[in-house]
């Protein structure tokens, strides 16, 4: 089974040049069995998109996204990929202690167990496994990179119930951008 992973796609933001998401990336979303988009849309119409585009969606709203996002998605979506536990949520809280909080969630004696958590928020590219044996993830931006050297996204392989393959992709120079 092949994911996409992306987050904090922050779309539209009108400027002088509009934020789109990258052609790249729409190919994998295309080619891709589960789409997991951990938050911070800001625009409806993306979401209507990567429904409409996905094989699967997997996607939880952010901090920045409003009302009608927030209807229309769980704060953490949860889901079962081929035996593979799944949670994805936006925020996770600052990097030092991160691992502790996150297995008391969503480790072996948390409220909500699982084997993967995608999340978002930082727009910085997270992979490790808590102690407890939970792999985080984030994914970065593909269309706001702030201080990162690239805009990024992730791919992932669910094979025997469990995650391999994990890869981040950095995205070219301007391939979020649409003057």
């Amino acid at each position: 089974m092949h994911l996409v992973l992306m987050s904090d796609t922050h779309l539209p933001v009108r400027r002088p040049t509009r934020r789109v998401l990258p052609a790249e990336l729409w190919a994998a979303v295309d080619e891709a069995d589960v789409v997991v988009h951990a938050g911070d849309w800001m625009d409806p119409a993306l979401l209507d998109e990567l429904e409409r585009r996905s094989a699967r969606l997997i996607a939880c709203w952010g901090n920045n996204d409003g009302d009608e996002l927030r209807a229309r998605l769980p704060e953490t979506a949860v889901a079962d990929l081929g035996g593979l536990r799944l949670a994805v949520t936006h925020e996770t809280g600052a990097a030092a202690g991160r691992e502790r909080r996150c297995d008391a969630r969503f480790g072996p004696g948390g409220d909500t167990p699982v084997d993967v958590l995608v999340f978002g928020h930082s727009h910085i590219p997270w992979d490790s496994t808590t102690p407890g044996g939970v792999r985080l993830l984030n994914p970065g931006s593909p269309t706001e990179r702030r201080r990162q050297p690239a805009c990024t996204y992730m791919t992932a392989e669910v094979g025997d119930g469990a995650l391999v393959a994990v890869r981040r992709h950095a995205l070219p120079p301007g391939a979020a951008v649409r003057s």
